[in-house]
């Protein structure tokens, strides 16, 4: 393993620690994607690096890169169905649950296994280091597309005065 691949490798699981466990915490939901721009702009650094590294057979990489990054767009569509959503004293709160936060291990795994299938053929000799590469890519389009999917849920469910008043888990006073 070369040191820029163990770098993101390192990247990538510090974003994920950081995200599950935000995704954890009762957040203020908003449609701010900078975080999202900011990680993607590392994350296409990162894989460019790697690229660089690996002079034949771009364009099968790039493929394998693409279809993972479809996988990621599916696990986000399926954790945007797991967070809660409430309205309390006129701000929207959001709260991943415990299945949120194993939906993003599973994907992460998914990400591995994908690679190890796919990539890793691909690439030749080193190219199983593709998914560490791209894993901060991965987390990116994970988490963007997760945003989007949740955003529209919300919108739906305001319209349609579907969005609860407190706290789904507070205990309730009788």
């Amino acid at each position: 393993m070369s040191g820029s691949t163990v770098v993101s490798l390192v990247i990538g699981l510090a974003v994920l620690a950081f995200v599950i466990s935000r995704q954890l915490m009762t957040r203020r939901l908003n449609e701010n994607y900078r975080l999202s721009i900011i990680l993607a702009v590392i994350g296409v650094v990162e894989f460019v690096g790697f690229l660089n590294g690996h002079p034949s057979n771009h364009a099968g990489i790039v493929e394998a890169v693409v279809g993972s990054l479809v996988l990621a767009g599916g696990f986000g569509v399926a954790r945007a169905l797991t967070v809660q959503v409430w309205r309390q004293d006129g701000q929207l709160l959001r709260r991943g649950t415990w299945l949120t936060a194993a939906l993003w291990i599973v994907a992460v795994a998914a990400h591995y296994g994908y690679d190890y299938l796919v990539a890793g053929h691909i690439a030749g000799k080193n190219g199983g280091n593709v998914g560490d590469a791209t894993v901060l890519l991965y987390l990116v389009v994970s988490l963007t597309v997760q945003q989007y999917v949740l955003l529209a849920r919300v919108a739906r469910e305001e319209a349609a005065g579907q969005v609860p008043t407190s706290d789904p888990q507070a205990p309730v006073n009788t």
